[in-house]
């Protein structure tokens, strides 16, 4: 699971979507993204239940070629969601079910994320059982603009406090992703910046490739 959370961390954005989501899913798991998440804030459930359903298709086809694990399928916000297509866990906001509740319906095996965007927030998610955090927004983002942006301080902060997978979020784009991966982001999320791109794939490939540098870096020393 660590490693899938490792990289570029791919959202659904109805709102900002060219070919529409199932296509920009194809496209980032073909950049090989380890997660795809599904976060519709619009749609109808039945809707929501048939994008699951393809999303499903397409992380299970991914996972099929040789020597690459199979993608993460995450739903956003609806464990009833979740357990109804078989993915493989879900990520919760600060007003959504309680993750103690969620754990107990999904099981020990589920992958359970939480989103924080304060410190005292991270420290109260380390008691909860989740399996990773996502932090932000780091910057400014139209997803949500009534959200102040937390900086990249806090994600240095929350950094030091716990060894669990970070996901930064908010306003991230290639040319700012490289100073969150500095301040200990394991995984970027970037809703517009693919979502809207005219080349999703190519969109993608950008942000994998500055995870790339970091580990090249590591081997040789920086």
């Amino acid at each position: 699971m660590k490693n899938a959370l490792r990289g570029f961390y791919f959202i659904t954005d109805a709102g900002s979507s060219r070919a529409g989501i199932i296509s920009d899913a194809r496209n980032a798991l073909a950049a090989g993204v380890g997660v795809v998440q599904l976060r519709e804030k619009h749609a109808s459930l039945r809707q929501m239940y048939a994008q699951a359903c393809a999303l499903k298709r397409l992380c299970d086809h991914a996972g099929r070629t040789p020597g690459h694990p199979r993608p993460l399928l995450l739903i956003n916000d609806r464990v009833d969601l979740a357990l109804a297509v078989g993915a493989d866990g879900v990520h919760l906001g600060q007003d959504d079910m309680p993750v103690s509740r969620a754990r107990r319906l999904l099981g020990p095996e589920k992958i359970v994320g939480l989103s924080v965007g304060t410190l005292e927030q991270a420290h109260r998610a380390l008691q909860e059982h989740i399996d990773y955090m996502a932090v932000g927004p780091i910057f400014a983002t139209a997803i949500k603009p009534d959200a102040p942006a937390v900086g990249l301080e806090l994600a240095r902060r929350v950094r030091r406090i716990t060894a669990l997978p970070l996901v930064a979020i908010g306003g991230i784009t290639p040319e700012n992703a490289s100073l969150v991966i500095a301040a200990g982001a394991d995984a970027v999320c970037a809703l517009r910046a693919v979502g809207a791109a005219a080349d999703v794939k190519a969109r993608v490939e950008a942000f994998q490739s500055l995870f790339c540098l970091r580990e090249r870096g590591r081997e040789d020393g920086w």
